[in-house]
């Protein structure tokens, strides 16, 4: 096979997985801090997307479940609102129900919301 070739069954990503999966280990087992997770409350949407849901949603792909759920105190805390919407009229819950991990975070969000 000529060099730089992949075997067509394989691709970049299923090289790189087993290094993947290592580094990712390793950050989930990181502890953070209620500054760092307060920084998710910084984030702006740059289009007509409500900033409290922009701000759901990055905590959402940046944060672990437990992370998660403090991240929501500190989103009540500051005023944000749990029900914005997107430009199509997309909740949080609405974009996010289809994916693999959803319920629980779906779970907490309506437990926040009440």
């Amino acid at each position: 096979m000529p060099r730089g070739k992949l075997p067509a069954r394989e691709s970049v990503c299923d090289l790189l997985e087993p290094v993947m999966r290592k580094d990712k280990k390793q950050l989930i087992g990181d502890e953070i801090g209620d500054e760092q997770i307060k920084l998710f409350l910084d984030f702006e949407p740059y289009d007509a997307t409500s900033p409290s849901l922009h701000k759901l949603i990055k905590a959402y792909r940046g944060l672990r479940i437990n992370d998660f759920e403090r991240f929501l105190v500190f989103f009540r805390e500051a005023g944000h609102d749990f029900d914005g919407k997107d430009e199509h009229g997309n909740d949080f819950i609405a974009l996010i129900k289809d994916q693999r991990n959803a319920d629980e975070y779906i779970e907490l969000i309506e437990k926040a919301r009440s």
